[in-house]
């Protein structure tokens, strides 16, 4: 095969492009579905949204169990009232003290579920239709 040349006879430079990679159909369906506010990108979001509800509904329920229990068990046994913990009463070191790190255990555990219902929902969106 010849090379091209310039006018000055040294041979002339060619550009070579990768060819792009071709984007799955379904995928770019779907953000436009999204992005268009059909019925289809509506009920996307809205199974999205009901299943980040559904979590937070259900680390509430965990919450106010674990932190509701403790005043229920106090009135219950009144002897673990008069516990004494390194001189402090053990509701204020349950309360003031344990409360915390059950808090703390219980957002992270949202933060790590809601995280991955968002990536769920976006292996719904990318998931090419068979």
């Amino acid at each position: 095969m010849e090379q091209p040349t310039t006018g000055a006879g040294a041979p002339q430079r060619t550009r070579i492009v990768l060819a792009e990679v071709v984007r799955s159909r379904d995928h770019d369906r779907a953000r436009a579905e999204l992005a268009e506010q059909t019925q289809v990108g509506d009920a996307l979001v809205r199974g999205l949204v009901r299943a980040q509800l559904a979590l937070a509904l259900r680390l509430s329920v965990v919450v106010a169990i674990g932190l509701g229990a403790l005043p229920l068990l106090f009135a219950v046994a009144p002897t673990t009232s008069t516990v004494k913990v390194v001189g402090i009463s053990l509701p204020w070191v349950l309360l003031g003290v344990g409360a915390f790190p059950f808090l703390v255990v219980v957002g992270l555990t949202y933060v790590y579920l809601a995280e991955r219902n968002e990536q769920d929902f976006t292996a719904v969106v990318r998931r090419p239709e068979r």
